[in-house]
C-alpha cells in the first residue's frame, strides 16, 4: 500500500466524499461514516478499516483472504480512530492475522483473518443449495451523496409503504461502493467485500414489523475475491430465540457466488425505527 500524506486532502465532491481522512496516525471520519443506530460509526466501515489494516501486512500476493471475523466490542463514536494489525501465524499455505481498532486509548473493535494459498481444484463438484440473484441494477448517472453506498434491495413492497425486506419472504440486494474508504486510496476487492458483508445483519433480521436486532459481530468467508464493482447478497437463514439472532447470506459478484456472510445480533428494545442500509 502506498504511503499517504499526514494532512487531509482537498475536500471531494459530496457524491464521492470519503468515509475517512488520514491525519497523522489517526483516521478521521466524515459525516457519511455514521451508521443507522445513532451517532456511531457504521459497522461496515469498522470492518472495512480492520480489513484494510490486515491487508497492508500481507506481503505475499498469492495469498487469498478467506475469512474475516469482526467483533464490535462497543459502539464506536464518530470520532478519530487508530487501527493496527499483526501477523499471528505463518505457514506454507496459510497466514493468520489480527487487527485492533482503538479510540481514546480503548479497544472498540477487533478482527481476525485467515489467508490461504490457492492450489489445484478437485475434479468433482460438491453439492450446494441452488441459489440465484435478481438482475444487476442499471448504473445510475449520479449517485445520491446522502447515502453511504448505492444499494438496490429486492423483496416485496409492503402494503402502506416500507422497506422491501419488511415482509416474511426472500430478500436480496446488489450494492456498490461509491466513495473511498480512506481519502486518496483505491478500495481493494477484499475491503469492498468486508464493507458489503455487514448488510447480512439488516437483511436477515428484518421482519414485517421492522428491524429489531442490532449486530454484535459478523464473519466474511470467501472462496475468491469479488470481480467488478457490484457485490450481491441473498438472505439464507435467520434463527432467533430469547432476543439472540443468527443470520447468514450468500455473497455474489457478476460471475456467481463468492462466499458467505454470518452475523450474530441482539434484540434492541430501545430502537423504535427501521434502520436500513443506504
Amino acid at each position: 500500500m502506498e504511503a499517504q500524506a499526514d494532512t487531509p486532502d482537498a475536500p471531494a465532491d459530496a457524491e464521492h466524499a470519503p468515509f475517512f481522512t488520514r491525519v497523522g496516525d489517526a483516521l478521521v471520519p466524515g459525516e457519511i461514516a455514521q451508521g443507522g443506530w445513532g451517532p456511531t460509526l457504521g459497522g461496515q466501515v469498522v470492518g472495512g478499516l480492520l480489513a484494510r489494516a490486515v491487508e497492508a501486512r500481507i506481503d505475499d500476493p498469492e495469498l487469498i483472504p478467506v475469512r474475516l471475523t469482526v467483533d464490535i466490542l462497543r459502539r464506536v463514536a464518530t470520532e478519530p480512530v487508530q487501527v493496527s494489525a499483526e501477523v499471528v501465524r505463518v505457514g506454507k499455505r496459510m497466514r493468520a492475522l489480527s487487527a485492533t481498532m482503538t479510540q481514546h486509548g480503548e479497544v472498540v473493535a477487533r478482527a481476525s483473518t485467515l489467508h490461504l494459498r490457492p492450489s489445484a481444484q478437485p475434479s468433482d463438484d460438491a453439492w450446494t443449495t441452488p441459489l440465484s440473484m435478481p438482475p444487476m441494477p442499471a448504473e445510475p448517472e449520479r449517485f445520491n451523496p446522502a447515502v453511504p453506498m448505492f444499494i438496490t434491495a429486492y423483496g416485496k413492497e409492503p402494503a402502506g409503504g416500507g422497506f422491501p425486506w419488511q415482509y416474511d419472504g426472500p430478500r436480496y440486494a446488489w450494492l456498490r461502493e461509491i466513495r473511498p474508504l480512506v481519502a486518496g486510496e483505491e478500495m481493494s476487492p477484499f475491503v469492498r467485500a468486508a464493507l458489503a458483508v455487514d448488510v447480512t445483519a439488516s437483511m436477515t433480521n428484518f421482519t414485517p414489523s421492522g428491524l429489531g436486532f442490532i449486530n454484535a459481530d459478523y464473519t466474511l468467508a470467501l472462496c475468491r475475491l469479488p470481480e467488478g464493482p457490484y457485490i450481491g447478497l441473498a438472505a439464507l437463514t435467520h434463527y432467533s430465540a430469547e432476543g439472540i439472532a443468527v443470520g447468514s447470506a450468500t455473497l455474489f459478484d457478476a460471475r456467481g457466488p463468492i462466499g458467505t456472510g454470518l452475523t450474530t445480533s441482539a434484540a434492541n428494545p430501545n430502537f423504535n425505527g427501521i434502520a436500513a442500509p443506504g
